[in-house]
């Protein structure tokens, strides 16, 4: 992480959990510090001089400078681990915007800037060792919407490979860790699907509660081919715990998957 990131973030606790979902929050840091980032010093940057410190990088798709435009920013608690946020402002999870049917696919965005994670790897991250989580409401320190761009830990991965094939493409049922999910499989290299829609239409009463829940999109590569797990849980800890910013998976660069085909 640079020097002009650090300092931009120094007061900023963005999603430091314990393990029971409390969030840690700095004295004084206002809850919508992350918007007052992109919004305020991440976009000018970029429009007036193509620099978007003190983010990594600055999207603007389209002409207007807000419409589904966003930034990535390195997280201040280092390592491989960024923050995909709208430029827009957008609450969180419970927000809906995010599951509209015209809604831009913030998720999906998330997945294609995994890219930065060789930032802080020092090589290519294979797609089945990335993952992407949202924390609920009770688990977060900041009210705009923030996407975690980091590795799954490795027990984590272990257990997904371990339930892909009772996971379907329908909602069903997982334990993880002690806790209970909601799991969903998607298939295809890239997520062209929204996870947030899928949830809210998908599983009975989460679109009134979309703010109780937590979210992960793990990379998978199926036997089938390449996909996606997705998990939601309400009342169970922020998805972020569910990740490894030492990027462990990693560590050795490209590894076979599960299926025995070249992760990609």
């Amino acid at each position: 992480m640079t020097t002009a990131i650090r300092g931009a973030l120094l007061t900023l606790c963005a999603g430091t959990l314990a393990f029971g979902g409390a969030p840690c929050r700095a004295h004084g840091v206002p809850r919508d510090q992350l918007r007052r980032i992109v919004q305020q010093q991440c976009v000018p940057d970029w429009l007036k001089a193509r620099d978007p410190g003190p983010c990594v990088s600055v999207t603007l798709p389209g002409s207007r400078a807000g419409a589904d435009g966003y930034a990535v920013l390195a997280d201040i608690k280092g390592g491989a681990h960024y923050l995909l946020i709208p430029i827009a402002s957008i609450g969180g999870i419970e927000s809906p915007q995010l599951r509209a049917p015209d809604a831009f696919n913030y998720l999906a965005a998330a997945w294609t800037e995994r890219r930065v994670l060789v930032r802080s790897v020092g090589h290519a991250v294979p797609r089945d060792a990335v993952g992407l989580a949202v924390n609920s409401m009770r688990a977060r320190s900041q009210d705009q919407l923030h996407i975690h761009i980091s590795c799954v830990r490795p027990a984590v991965r272990s257990a997904l490979i371990a339930a892909e094939s009772r996971i379907g493409a329908s909602w069903s049922s997982m334990t993880l860790r002690g806790s209970r999910y909601h799991a969903l499989r998607i298939m295809g290299r890239t997520l062209r699907r929204n996870p947030f829609a899928l949830l809210a239409d998908g599983v009975p009463g989460a679109a009134q509660e979309m703010g109780h829940f937590t979210m992960l999109v793990a990379g998978i590569e199926f036997r089938e081919g390449p996909g996606f797990i997705v998990l939601a849980g309400s009342s169970v800890p922020g998805a972020e715990l569910l990740l490894d910013p030492s990027c462990a998976l990693a560590a050795h660069g490209e590894r076979r998957s599960a299926s025995g085909a070249d992760a990609r």
